[in-house]
């Protein structure tokens, strides 16, 4: 018996699965990851990707709403006052950290919104410079693992609606 290469090719995460049975196109990404106190994280050494392509998913609360998902690029904040303004909220917040997983299924640094549309249907957000990009990275389920994908095949799974959700300077 011969050790497969595990080099070779990642074993699919449920995303990835999702998204081949939605046949939408993508690449599989790993990058390095370190501990930080309680929470496993990105290492942010992106193997010389442009970090403003590589997209975090923020799960938010909102007083109409109930959860939503904000996804931008990882270099910014996000402008809680324009997501709750695009979702029809009065207010919007984070949910804590201690209620992630029991809010979306997944801890903190695996959120995604392929996998929280599948789970929850809950509304999702995507800051509109992803149109601009066309391809962006996004989690794939898994800490450190991501997947490389179009932004409109990306919103047009999860039902994902572009907005200015960047928080400027100043």
């Amino acid at each position: 018996m011969s050790k497969k290469n595990k080099k070779s090719k990642l074993k699919k995460t449920q995303v990835e699965q999702i998204l081949d049975k939605n046949k939408v196109s993508y690449q599989q990404f790993e990058f390095p990851t370190h501990q930080d106190g309680d929470v496993r994280t990105m290492t942010v050494d992106h193997l010389d990707i442009d970090e403003h392509h590589i997209y975090k998913t923020l799960v938010l609360s909102g007083n109409v709403t109930g959860p939503l998902v904000g996804v931008i690029p990882i270099d910014n904040h996000l402008d809680e006052k324009k997501l709750a303004k695009v979702s029809g909220n009065k207010k919007v917040d984070m949910v804590p950290l201690k209620n992630l997983l029991k809010t979306t299924g997944y801890v903190h640094g695996a959120n995604t919104p392929v996998g929280i549309y599948e789970k929850h249907h809950y509304p999702i957000f995507i800051d509109s410079v992803a149109r601009e990009q066309g391809e962006i990275y996004v989690s794939s389920g898994k800490i450190g693992r991501s997947v490389k994908v179009n932004a409109e095949d990306l919103a047009q799974l999860v039902h994902a609606k572009f907005a200015d959700l960047e928080q400027k300077e100043g």
